[in-house]
């Protein structure tokens, strides 16, 4: 298999052949395609070869067949087939070769063939895309899949397109733009990736089927956006590299992000997540942070905002009671994800303990609250039976220090509400079972009064205190989230070129929104409209009336959709709001720093003109003048071959000035955005023999090939003709005398692509864009040159119309100019 045409699976097929028949098998050449190339033409030395049959298909196409049946009589235990894609046997428009070598593996023989990645039939609409070209033979996957080996032939785009350069692909005189289209480095590039991609999925499915028959568990990753869970603790790089592994093999982004949790992780230090938010980076992954009311939550709710395909986590490292008290952030996660995968990475480290987060007023985690009500519900009933059952020994001292302890643990663990709760029922529980008189809510005693009163306070006392310092502790938490965020969004600020959707992204991503976006007020008209100046997410908001609303400024709002917003939420949307309007006049800025850029660039132009009229037209002008100065001397007779030279002289002098007159009130036209082309049904031969007749070309140094069959293309004749002959122009003036300009348009996909080659010195590719630039030489000292206009006045009239104009190397050295132009469609 190989990327494309001429990567050597020809003679790779052939010396297989031949290092098989030296081993004594018998091998029979069924179909081999040299096309004049030597070296692959020796390989036929000393190998069986039987000649193919010539058959007429009902298209009336000529097809080169496989002779199966002589194939089959020479009894081969190896037949070479080249090109499986290629028409067969059979006279059906849609029959292929592969069909043909059915028989043979039938009979017992192995076939070793060809087959380039764009024929696979699976493929036909990626490869449309990058080469512009629909493949119309293919070969199905099921038939490609069925062999027992397949052997990528590789070739770097490099050496490819020096072996088209050197004529061991297509002849030169042969090559058209199709061609160069498909030897650009680009799509080169592109076939090759997909092949080896295609070869590498064909290697795992044997690989997969092996890990099953040895019980053999392991991951695959594929995904096209993947989450990764960032703590910061030991052991998190090992998750990261894994998310960043699983995104590179899917294509996909890698996006980090750390949940702000109150109460965190005691182990986990700012600069350890900052060293594996510098990892992530440098991964290729962005960063994001944010605040929620769980860290199991908060993910889904991240991953779910950034239409997360893969999510990546580390496995828990926390003790099994820890777990089962608290709770599973994995079987949590599990629960509540949708539309994602989710990745449980385990990663080295001693257990730590689940975060505990804080958004808003929430004292503790909805798991920690959980837990104390669970303990709470327990314990009482626990500590009632066994104070009952040793009331005689303990007196009521003992239940009452025994409740006191639960209390606190309940409130330690649960928070404030489940041990205030505990403390009030075991109060009444104490005063039933274990206070005079038994079994009644009275007391009888005032010192026993005065123990419960004590229980009592004391236990809310301790609540109370659990209380505040989870509350001041989720405080400080949310402050420094709020800091860190707020730095981001200044850094994003200073560092972005247009920071406002990376900060409308951030805004989104911290807290959880379907959608935001930036609505400026418009009340001219008479009425008040909302002009759209920035969103991300869906559904995008038309008014602030879609969602909650924040000024910005008098006629500046910020709308947020899907947003459950606190106190503290607003306080820091508000510090968000003040940057985006930093943001926002960054751009008006941006704005006008452009229009200056255009106005320089404008007077750069004037500039260039008055300097172009100061000499360009100066040089035609003087011949012109002194060769009619010379025809009206009345003292000087002239010979009749005296007058035609200076009447030569006076013509081309006079199309040259008309030349750059001409291409200088175009890139006029063109830079005042003043030009309005038509676009009709135009033949491409016309405008041919038109541009050539207008620069003048000899007959000898240009020639055509137009198909017979060209459709027709949407255009404007005057400027395609004025555009091809500015191309034509500077083809002649840089190709050698010796040496013909070609001219050739095919049809090439939805367009026609119209091919002008020489055989010049070329451009260097790093320099080829430049060669676009008004007055713009790269060192031209041609005398026939103009004013450097006539490469940028071509591409501009011909995206004008709708086309392009594209720049490549000629194989075998020069310069070609691609022009592609949409078909009229019937």
């Amino acid at each position: 298999m190989g990327a494309a045409p001429g990567v050597g699976t020809t003679f790779a097929m052939l010396a297989e052949g031949q290092r098989r028949a030296r081993r004594g098998t018998r091998v029979v050449i069924g179909m081999a395609d040299i096309r004049d190339r030597p070296r692959t033409a020796d390989l036929l030395a000393g190998l069986e070869r039987v000649a193919p049959r010539h058959l007429c298909a009902s298209d009336g196409a000529s097809v080169d067949a496989l002779d199966v049946e002589r194939i089959l009589s020479r009894m081969p235990a190896v037949v070479l087939v080249d090109d499986l894609a290629a028409r067969g046997a059979s006279t059906g428009v849609t029959a292929g070769r592969w069909e043909d070598v059915e028989p043979l593996l039938a009979s017992g023989a192995d076939v070793i063939a060809t087959i380039r990645i764009s024929q696979i039939e699976s493929l036909g609409d990626v490869v449309a895309r990058i080469t512009g070209e629909v493949e119309t033979q293919t070969v199905p996957d099921s038939f490609v899949r069925a062999a027992d080996q397949i052997e990528l032939v590789d070739m770097t785009p490099e050496a490819l397109r020096r072996r088209l350069a050197h004529g061991n692909i297509v002849a030169p005189e042969h090559v058209d733009a199709t061609i160069q289209r498909l030897y650009r480095p680009g799509t080169l590039s592109a076939l090759r990736e997909l092949a080896l991609l295609w070869v590498a999925d064909r290697v795992e499915e044997p690989l997969l089927r092996y890990m099953d028959a040895h019980d053999i568990s392991g991951w695959w990753e594929t995904g096209e956006r993947v989450i990764v869970a960032m703590t910061g603790a030991v052991g998190n790089d090992t998750v990261i590299r894994r998310a960043a592994r699983i995104a590179r093999r899917a294509h996909g982004e890698l996006v980090g992000v750390h949940v702000t949790a109150r109460g965190g992780l005691a182990e986990v230090t700012d600069s350890g997540l900052s060293d594996h938010r510098q990892l992530l980076i440098r991964l290729g992954g962005r960063y994001h942070e944010v605040v929620g009311d769980d860290v199991g939550s908060s993910l889904v709710a991240f991953a779910h905002a950034e239409r997360a395909t893969q999510l990546v986590i580390g496995a828990s490292r926390r003790s099994r009671w820890d777990e089962v008290r608290r709770g599973s952030i994995v079987s949590q996660i599990a629960r509540e994800l949708r539309d994602a995968d989710m990745h449980v990475i385990a990663a080295p480290g001693p257990p730590q303990p689940r975060p505990v987060v804080a958004r808003g007023g929430r004292r503790v985690s909805r798991a920690r609250s959980r837990s104390g009500w669970i303990i709470a519900l327990i314990g009482l009933p626990l500590l009632t039976l066994v104070g009952v059952t040793a009331r005689n020994q303990a007196g009521q001292s003992g239940p009452l220090l025994a409740y006191l302890l639960l209390v606190a643990v309940v409130a330690a663990i649960g928070g404030a509400l489940p041990g205030t709760a505990t403390a009030l029922v075991a109060s009444l529980l104490a005063n039933w079972y274990f206070t005079p008189p038994l079994h009644r809510l009275a007391v009888e005693k005032t010192e026993d009064l005065v123990a419960l009163v004590v229980f009592v306070s004391v236990a809310a006392l301790i609540a109370g205190l659990v209380g505040v310092i989870a509350r001041r502790t989720g405080e400080a938490e949310r402050a420094r989230a709020e800091s860190e965020a707020l730095a981001r969004t200044t850094g994003a600020l200073v560092g972005e070129q247009e920071p406002l959707p990376t900060l409308l992204a951030q805004l989104r991503s911290t807290f959880a929104l379907d959608a935001a976006a930036i609505l400026v007020r418009d009340d001219r008209g008479g009425g008040t409209t909302w002009r759209l100046e920035g969103a991300v997410g869906t559904p995008v908001p038309a008014s602030p009336d879609d969602g909650e609303s924040i000024a910005i400024d008098p006629t500046t709002s910020l709308v947020l959709v899907g947003a459950t917003l606190g106190a503290d939420d607003r306080r820091l949307l508000s510090a968000f709001a003040a940057q985006l309007g930093a943001a926002l006049a960054g751009r008006a800025l941006q704005a006008e720093a452009a229009q200056a850029t255009l106005l320089t660039q404008a007077n750069n132009l004037r500039d260039a003109m008055l300097q172009s009229v100061s000499h360009d037209l100066r040089t035609p002008l003087a011949s012109i003048k002194a060769s009619v100065t010379s025809m009206l001397q009345s003292d000087v007779s002239f010979s009749p071959d005296e007058q035609l030279d200076l009447l030569v002289t006076i013509d081309e002098e006079s199309d040259r000035l008309n030349r750059v007159v001409a291409n200088l009130l175009d890139m006029s036209r063109l830079q005042a955005n003043t030009l309005e082309p038509l676009h009709v049904a135009t033949e491409i031969d016309d405008i041919v023999a038109g541009a050539l007749a207008s620069v003048a070309a000899p007959a000898d140094r240009v020639i055509v090939d137009v198909d017979a069959l060209l459709p027709a293309v949407w255009a404007d004749p005057g400027l395609l003709e004025r555009a091809l002959a500015n191309l034509v122009a500077n083809a002649l003036v840089w190709s050698p005398p010796h040496e013909p300009v070609r001219v050739r348009a095919t049809a090439h996909g939805g367009h026609v692509a119209i091919l002008i080659a020489d055989r010049g010195p070329g451009i260097p590719r790093d320099q080829l864009a430049r060669v676009f630039e008004p007055f713009q030489r790269l060192g031209d000292r041609s005398s026939q040159a103009g004013v450097g206009l006539g490469l940028a006045v071509a591409r501009g009239f011909v995206r004008a119309m709708g086309g392009e104009l594209e720049l490549d190397d000629t194989p075998g050295g020069g310069l070609s100019a691609i022009v592609l132009l949409p078909v009229v469609q019937p």
